[in-house]
């Protein structure tokens, strides 16, 4: 019987990698209705975002491209869903 292992998606730019390790390092997350990210202001997150960039960046990536990824992301995400909080001020 022929087993498949699922894959997780090709990730095609370094900014798509840095949100995709933001991610899974709890440092940011979607907006359930949106769609947008937001930042969860957690410190350990986002060193172990910085550390997962330090040792394992992309390959052809330096190190320190990685973590200026990094921050690039972190820098342009906000605090709370822009939509979430237009719909608050109604």
């Amino acid at each position: 019987m022929l087993m498949t292992k699922q894959r997780k998606p090709a990730i095609r730019t370094l900014r798509g990698w840095a949100t995709s390790v933001l991610q899974e390092t709890v440092a940011i997350r979607e907006c359930d209705e949106h769609g947008w990210m937001h930042d969860l202001a957690d410190p350990h997150a986002r060193d172990r975002a910085y550390d997962v960039a330090r040792r394992d960046p992309p390959a052809g990536v330096s190190p320190d491209e990685a973590t200026d990824a990094i921050t690039e992301v972190l820098d342009s995400v906000g605090d709370t869903c822009p939509e979430c909080r237009s719909n608050d001020l109604v």
